[in-house]
């Protein structure tokens, strides 16, 4: 398969093993219950892979720390990139890492300001084997304790759902930049039973375990929701031909939020995107407007 190929493939439906796909469709034969209960599983665990050569600088070049974030019960790799206090908080989207917006970075690092990133707990260098969108959330309410303050935050994906609903929770920051983000938590569920290729029904019983697991109902954390509450500038740009979030996402979370502006491409799907020369300029640009 070539990658113009992959592109037009989701993310999910090609990280999973076909082990997985093939008891998971045993399961929804049998009963659509008990592959929700192991489709809930499989969506807590990350999918890890091979770092590209692309993000191998500054992997390098970056100063690296394990720390513990007690109330998570998780350790997290942190890295700083660069040297200025003027300091802008990246977030990776699932099955990512800190290393994944390494070409908005290294631009950054052009403008004069570092970065600091991470392995979501489970995701990259970060021990474990399960993690969930939570996590994420206190991981950037950590840091902004221990290497804020940040100028401005910038997240792909669930990273950028993270940083909306820290946001509204208080981050302090005076930009926001957010990149193929999933407007509901709900739809997210939906589009992984579709990926698994389990019916709709099993996606209907794979949300309302997790709104039960965690005691509350979990579309509290979509992205339009907690946009809501955002009144910060907030940059979202999203690719017309992403297939892992449609971009009508983009424009629903557009729409709350109070100094929103938005940027629609194309061709660039979900992963090019964020290596893109046009798009990180328009980033940098608006950062430092």
């Amino acid at each position: 398969m070539n990658k113009a190929d992959k592109d037009l493939i989701p993310v999910q439906a090609l990280l999973i093993p076909k082990p997985i796909l093939y008891t998971g469709k045993i399961l929804n034969w049998v009963s659509p219950f008990l592959a929700s209960r192991f489709a809930a599983r499989v969506f807590l665990t990350p999918f890890s892979y091979e770092m590209p050569n692309r993000e191998k600088s500054m992997y390098e070049k970056s100063k690296k720390e394990r720390i513990r974030i007690d109330k998570i019960n998780r350790e997290i790799v942190v890295y700083n990139y660069g040297k200025s206090e003027r300091k802008i908080l990246l977030s990776h989207g699932w099955s990512g890492s800190g290393t994944q917006l390494s070409k908005i970075a290294d631009e950054l690092l052009a403008k004069g300001f570092s970065t600091v990133s991470f392995d979501a707990p489970a995701h990259g260098k970060s021990p474990g084997k399960r993690t969930i969108l939570p996590h994420f959330i206190e991981t950037i309410h950590h840091l902004e304790k221990s290497h804020g303050p940040f100028e401005a935050a910038i997240g792909h994906s669930l990273g950028g759902m993270s940083l909306l609903k820290a946001t509204k929770q208080g981050l302090q920051i005076k930009k926001l930049v957010i990149i193929g983000t999933a407007n509901s938590i709900t739809a997210v569920t939906k589009k992984f039973a579709k990926n698994l290729q389990l019916s709709q029904k099993v996606a209907s019983h794979l949300k309302t375990y997790f709104d039960k697991r965690y005691g509350e109902d979990l579309d509290n954390y979509s992205g339009a929701v907690s946009a809501k509450g955002v009144q910060i500038p907030t940059y979202v740009i999203h690719d017309k031909n992403d297939v892992d979030v449609h971009y009508s996402a983009g424009q629903e979370i557009v729409q709350e939020l109070e100094k929103g502006k938005l940027l629609l491409t194309e061709k660039l799907g979900h992963r090019k995107i964020l290596g893109d020369k046009n798009v990180i300029s328009k980033i940098t640009e608006f950062i430092l407007e």
